[in-house]
């Protein structure tokens, strides 16, 4: 499961944790403007806007998990089980595998409303990139420093959503997260007041209990409530250093620790975090293995190359002692 979301400060920024049980090979990967994009049912993409992001490369093909374009506009794919229903192929659309949506999106969009127009002719197609690496159960967030929507295709088609929180997490529909949304209006980062009578005298014995009733567990409606409590009230400086620490401590009131949460194959857990400043190209992360926090700058790289470049990721903490 994972969280994304976007904060706004000087910059605006986008950013998500991915939280699973195991990590494949992901990079830091920056796609220049001239990399050739060949989709499998599409016009090839020879010219197209850079973008920079987290993706498992196999072949020489990015498979973004998250990325930023040049022009500010970012976009992540999250799991969701049960409820992604990808298409056969249907003439008179733009048929799109899954794991080409968003180098689709991000190599011709500048802002949301282009990206609109372009989601009306969709379809997602039900095709694997290989047999060794089927599809994933996705949906997608994608913003713009003004916005930002949530892209579903489902049984009864392709829904796209407003999304007023700048939130995003999993299972189940978007529409049921903004719904639940109403069940916490009262909570508040100010300290409640008594409202159960006039006739007694009751006062906070804590700081912090106008938050009170907001979950704390790790399931995807939890994760929803307390990402978007936490995003809508935070307040930081308009510093690059501010802005930064203060979205992984977004990201960080909903990450995963390794024993919480039991599946299958062993314990999911938050493998990385990543926050994009989109106005200045930078792309920063951390891992679970290593909390300081690291940036590929994109604009450091060669962006009319036809060659993607891939940063490994850097996993060993680095203590210091100060005495």
């Amino acid at each position: 499961m994972c969280t994304a979301a976007t904060y706004k400060t000087a910059d605006h920024y986008f950013g998500r944790n991915l939280d699973y049980e195991f990590a494949y090979n992901q990079t830091v990967t920056v796609t220049p403007r001239n990399y050739p994009f060949d989709f499998r049912h599409a016009p090839k993409m020879t010219s197209h806007f850079a973008m920079i992001g987290m993706a498992f490369v196999q072949e020489g093909y990015p498979l973004y998990y998250d990325a930023t374009n040049e022009k500010g506009l970012s976009m992540a794919g999250l799991n969701f089980p049960q409820n992604a229903d990808y298409k056969p192929f249907a003439e008179g659309k733009d048929n799109i595998a899954p794991f080409e949506f968003i180098p689709w999106v991000l190599s011709q969009c500048e802002d949301l409303g282009q990206v609109r127009a372009l989601l009306s002719r969709l379809n997602l197609l039900n095709e694997d990139f290989s047999e060794a690496l089927p599809l994933s159960p996705l949906h997608w967030m994608i913003s713009d420093r003004n916005g930002s929507i949530v892209v579903e295709s489902v049984a009864d088609g392709l829904k796209v959503y407003e999304n007023p929180v700048g939130v995003m997490t999993n299972n189940p529909t978007f529409d049921y997260h903004l719904t639940n949304l109403v069940n916490y209006m009262s909570a508040s980062p100010e300290d409640p007041e008594n409202r159960i009578s006039g006739e007694i005298a009751l006062k906070p014995y804590s700081r912090g209990m106008g938050g009170l009733g907001i979950p704390g567990d790790l399931s995807s409606a939890s994760r929803f409530v307390k990402a978007a409590f936490t995003r809508l009230n935070s307040r930081s400086g308009d510093s690059e250093v501010e802005s930064v620490s203060q979205f992984f401590h977004i990201l960080g009131s909903v990450a995963q620790q390794k024993g919480c949460c039991k599946v299958e194959h062993g314990y999911e857990y938050t493998i990385y975090s990543s926050c994009c400043n989109t106005d200045r190209g930078i792309y920063y992360y951390t891992t679970y293995e290593n909390s300081r926090v690291t940036g590929v700058d994109m604009h450091r790289e060669n962006l009319d190359g036809t060659e993607i470049v891939s940063y490994p990721l850097e996993k060993c903490e680095g203590f210091r002692v100060q005495n």
